[in-house]
C-alpha cells in the first residue's frame, strides 16, 4: 500500500501554494491513519478470514513518501488456495467502465503498471534487457495454480484497453488488486496471494536490516584540493522528514504478531549462548 498525494484529507489541510512534500506531518498523520484503518478491516471485520499471524514494515521512498509490506498467515480452513477464492479476493483486469466507474477510473490510475520494455527501456523495473515483474503478462481465461506454488490471475483478452502515461494498455499490463481495499483507499494497493518463504523472508530482511545509509564525499571549492579519503568520508544515515515525523510521533515502523522473543540460555559447562528459546507470545 503506497501513499498517494491526492488524498482529501491531505489537500484540504493545504495552504495557499503548499505541496503534500511541505507539510511530512500531515503525510505522516495521514498515512498512519489509513493503516490503522487498514488493519481494522483486516484483522476486526476479517475480510479475507481469520488471520493468524501477520507482520508489516513501514518503508520511506528517497523522496519520502511511505509505503507498507503486509504479509498475512490465515487459519486452516480461511487460506486462499483455489481458483475460485482467488477471483473472489484478487483481480488483474479493467472493470467494465459502464458498470464499474469508480473502480474503473481507480484501476487506471493506480494498477497499472509500466510502459516498460521496448515501450520504456530505461523504466526502474527493467534489469537486463526485460521486465523484473514480468509484464505484460499473458492473457488467461481462468485463474489457476502455476508449477512454483503462486497463482496466475485470469486476465481475458476482452478487447478492453485504456491510454495510460501515453501508451494503450490492456488487462496484460494490470497489476493484482482487491476492488474493495482499491475503492476504500483510493491508492495504489497490490494484493496478492503468497505460497513461498521469499516474501517471508523479504519481509524480514527489512525488519533487521538496519538504518538506510548512505556514503558522503566532501570536498572545498577554495584553494588547493588537499584530498584525504579518510578524513572526507562521512557514513550517514538516510532520514526523509516523514520518517522522522515518523519517528518523533513513534509509530510502530514494523510489527509482527505473534512475537518471537530469543531468550539465551546459560547451561553448565557450555558457552554462553549456546542455546536458544523461542517463546512465542
Amino acid at each position: 500500500m503506497t501513499y498517494n498525494p491526492d488524498w482529501v484529507e491531505i489537500q484540504q489541510e493545504l495552504g495557499k501554494g503548499q505541496t503534500p512534500q511541505d507539510r511530512p506531518d500531515l503525510v505522516t498523520r495521514v498515512f498512519r491513519a489509513k493503516l490503522q484503518d487498514l488493519k481494522d478491516q483486516i484483522f476486526k471485520k476479517k475480510i479475507f478470514g481469520i488471520v493468524a499471524a501477520h507482520v508489516f514494515v513501514v518503508e520511506f521512498q528517497k523522496r519520502g513518501l511511505p509505503h507498507i509490506h503486509l504479509l498475512l498467515i490465515l487459519k486452516e480452513g480461511h487460506k486462499i488456495k483455489t481458483a475460485d477464492q482467488y477471483d473472489k479476493f484478487i483481480s488483474a483486469q479493467i472493470p467494465d467502465k459502464s458498470k464499474y466507474p469508480l473502480l474503473h477510473e481507480l484501476v487506471v490510475k493506480h494498477m497499472m503498471h509500466g510502459p516498460c520494455r521496448q515501450h520504456h527501456p530505461t523504466n526502474s523495473c527493467m534489469q537486463d534487457g526485460q521486465c523484473k515483474y514480468h509484464y505484460p503478462r499473458s492473457f488467461i481465461s481462468k485463474s489457476m495454480q502455476a508449477k512454483d506454488g503462486y497463482p496466475i490471475y485470469r486476465r481475458r483478452n476482452d478487447g478492453r484497453f485504456e491510454t495510460v502515461r501515453g501508451m494503450k494498455m490492456n488487462n496484460q499490463w494490470v497489476v493484482p488488486y482487491n476492488a474493495y481495499l482499491l475503492m476504500r483507499y483510493n491508492c495504489h494497493i497490490n494484493v496478492e496471494v503468497c505460497s513461498g518463504v521469499k516474501a517471508i523472508k523479504y519481509l524480514y530482511k527489512y525488519i533487521y536490516k538496519g538504518h538506510d545509509r548512505c556514503a558522503v564525499y566532501i570536498e572545498s571549492g577554495d584553494g588547493e584540493k588537499i584530498i584525504d579519503e579518510i578524513q572526507n568520508f562521512q557514513d550517514a544515515r538516510w532520514v526523509s522528514p516523514p520518517e522522522a515525523l515518523w519517528r518523533i510521533y513513534e509509530f510502530n515502523i514494523s510489527e509482527m504478531q505473534p512475537l518471537v522473543i530469543n531468550l539465551q540460555l546459560y547451561l553448565p559447562d557450555k558457552h554462553s549462548g549456546t542455546q536458544i528459546l523461542k517463546l512465542h507470545t
